[in-house]
């Protein structure tokens, strides 16, 4: 195991060292989904591809018409981007995978849930060099996998209405991204 880790970080690091360029990245449409807090490294490893490691994290709850409601999560995500001009310029494709932890509730009904999602998403967009430090990048994505669930009658009450295992798709990236190219 030792072996396998010191290779993994050798190849990494060896990765790292050949790019050309770096990018530090944060969706600010993330921030008006109830605050959620994230950022994305990414190293270009060729012409036209890119690879990307995230984090999101929401731990607030708010207050919206007298109830409290949650939209809390962490997570993170790992993947590559395709860039078919060249990298941190136009179009692109990336895939990525993801777990996320999330707290979900009090939005429509009194009803939360909570559990834990793994799966993959792909995401499309274009990115436009404002300058050449400063890209504004725009895109959309999906997600599915596997989420293994509990849910509660209320959001802070712990009685347990039901627990399970699904498939699911969902909305992954609605990105307006502002990254930073160094």
């Amino acid at each position: 195991m030792r072996n396998f880790l010191s290779a993994a970080a050798g190849l990494f690091l060896w990765v790292m060292s050949g790019a050309q360029n770096y990018a530090v990245t944060t969706n600010v449409l993330d921030y008006a989904d109830f605050g959620t807090l994230n950022i994305e490294a990414s190293c270009g490893i060729a012409r036209q591809w890119t690879v990307m490691a995230g984090v999101k994290y929401n731990p607030f709850y708010w207050k919206m018409g007298g109830t409290e409601v949650a939209d809390r999560q962490r997570s993170v995500e790992a993947g590559a981007r395709f860039w078919p001009w060249h990298i941190y310029s136009g179009w692109w494709l990336t895939g990525k995978l993801k777990w996320q932890e999330y707290n979900y509730g009090g939005f429509t009904s009194p009803h939360a849930s909570e559990g834990d999602r793994y799966g993959g998403s792909l995401s499309a967009g274009y990115t436009f060099m404002l300058n050449t430090h400063l890209n504004l990048d725009i895109g959309l994505g999906l997600w599915g996998g596997y989420d293994k669930y509990t849910a509660y009658e209320c959001l802070h009450c712990g009685r347990i209405s039901g627990s399970g295992e699904k498939v699911f798709i969902l909305p992954n990236d609605i990105l307006l991204t502002i990254s930073y190219i160094f």
